[in-house]
Order: C-alpha cells, then structure tokens, then sequence
C-alpha cells in the first residue's frame, strides 16, 4: 500500500497507482497557460536509471521529448556513446542545452532541435524518454505508435502513457521534495512499442 496525496493506494496496480498519481498529484505542476507544460527537469539520479531501465547502448539514438536543459541526451552520450535528439519549445533552454553539450564534449553525439514536439519526426529513435503531463503523453500517443519502429522503447518518468502496457514499473527509493510538485517517489514505466499493442 502507498499513502499518496493522503490516499491509500494499492502498489500491485501501477496503471492504477499512475492514473490516480496523475489525477490528485499533477495539478502542482499545471501551468497558467493550460497547453504548456512546464519545465520541471528529472533529478540526475532519475535521469541515469531512465538510461538504465532502457538498456542504452551505443548504437542507440535516444530521443528526449520536452528536452529541457539537455541533460537525458548529454548524459546518454557521456556514459553509453549513445547519439541523442531533444526536442524542446523554449529557444533559450535549446541555446542552455547546446552550450552543455558542447561544454561535456559530446555536441558531435547530441543535437537540440527548437519546436513543437507533436509535429517532430521522432523515426529514427530507439529510445524515447519523456517527463511531460498526463494530457501531453495522451496526445502524444498516436504519433508514437505511427512513427516509431516496433521495437522502440519508451521510458516515462511519473505519467504512464494511457492506453499502453508497461513491461516493467519501478518505484525509485527517492523522494522527490522539490516545491513545484507533490512529495513522492519517483516511478518509472518501460514500453516496448509492437504495432499490436495499439
């Protein structure tokens, strides 16, 4: 059982745990303007098991939805030799990511690229990571199932992916205690997209 936003959950149910996590805990994290999501970045500890739990190699290309400050690709590039693609709408968080990654050495491995994530050609990934709202991964869905080559896998951190079957969960021992979200562990979820599973 896990005590959420003063809720008991039952923890054998992650879609479930995700859903209500989703419902009662992510309107800390909501924007003034509804269709933006905010930049709240992963922690680097999140950031590395997300590597992780995807299973990055160097020939993988590791695509980073809502980019940030570049840290899920800089950091595949630095420990895997990993190539890497963000995709961030704010202009000066791309021109913050590209100095990091010229700074770590890696800006021949990774590249940012400024715009709207729903209209991005995200084919040639193997791996996706994404830290975005429930409303986003729900209108996201589609362009993942048509562009990504079965196989892909995806790793989301806190919102599942609605409608798509994690192959594995995990509830990192880690309390995230920042002010602009609700206390909680940090969960991640890992898919691995086959056509069949829309």
């Amino acid at each position: 059982m896990k005590r959420l936003c003063g809720i008991v959950v039952p923890m054998r149910n992650p879609i479930l745990f995700g859903v209500i996590f989703a419902l009662f805990c992510s309107s800390a994290l909501l924007a003034q303007d509804n269709e933006k999501v905010p930049y709240v970045p992963s922690p680097i500890e999140v950031v590395d098991r997300m590597l992780e739990f995807a299973d990055v190699k160097k020939a993988d290309v590791v695509f980073d939805i809502g980019s940030g400050d570049g840290r899920m690709v800089i950091q595949a590039a630095k420990k895997y030799g990993a190539r890497g693609v963000g995709i961030e709408l704010d202009s000066r968080l791309v021109e913050i990511a590209r100095a990091e990654a010229k700074k770590d050495g890696v800006d021949q491995l990774v590249e940012f690229r400024q715009g709207d994530a729903l209209k991005a050609d995200i084919s040639d990934a193997t791996v996706v990571t994404l830290y975005m709202l429930p409303s986003f991964n729900k209108q996201l869905r589609p362009i993942l199932e048509k562009q990504l080559k079965p196989g892909a896998r995806v790793v989301v951190h806190d919102y599942p992916i609605e409608g798509w079957n994690p192959v594995k969960w995990e509830e990192m021992p880690l309390m995230d205690k920042r002010p602009e979200v609700m206390p909680h562990n940090h969960i991640l979820y890992l898919y691995i997209w086959k056509p069949e599973q829309k």
